[in-house]
């Protein structure tokens, strides 16, 4: 099985049902405490938000199997909010600006950021270097 570049019980839900599906759960959930049976029901917040199928591959990839053999719930394990992170998006946004040819101040405004952090981020791209 492949493993997601996304944190946690988000990466696992990206190994499962693919990286979009996670996204929408954590940008949806993410952040907060969520249980998951080890089966779809219909009026779970999971279904309502990915469908019935989606939501069962899902609860039956996740479900931890007891001493007796039955399949149990997660209970209560908080979900990662992933890039729909605060930080995540702020760093985005800046990233944007200075692509669209924003100053560091400008883009620090724009995002949210201290201008330190535009600066780190700019350093961190030129050490990066040219790939072709």
């Amino acid at each position: 099985m492949s493993r997601s570049s996304l944190p946690g019980l988000l990466g696992d839900i990206a190994d499962i049902a693919g990286s979009d599906v996670a996204l929408t759960i954590a940008r949806s959930h993410g952040g907060t405490r969520v249980s998951i049976p080890p089966r779809a029901e219909p009026n779970h917040w999971l279904t309502r938000l990915v469908g019935l199928d989606v939501a069962d591959r899902i609860c039956r990839g996740l479900a931890i199997v007891d001493a007796d053999g039955r399949p149990a719930a997660i209970r209560h394990e908080v979900l990662p909010l992933g890039p729909a992170s605060a930080r995540s998006l702020a760093r985005r946004r800046a990233a944007e600006a200075l692509a669209q040819g924003a100053s560091g101040r400008a883009a620090a405004r724009e995002a949210g950021l201290h201008e330190r952090t535009i600066w780190r981020m700019k350093a961190k791209d030129k050490d990066q270097g040219e790939l072709f």
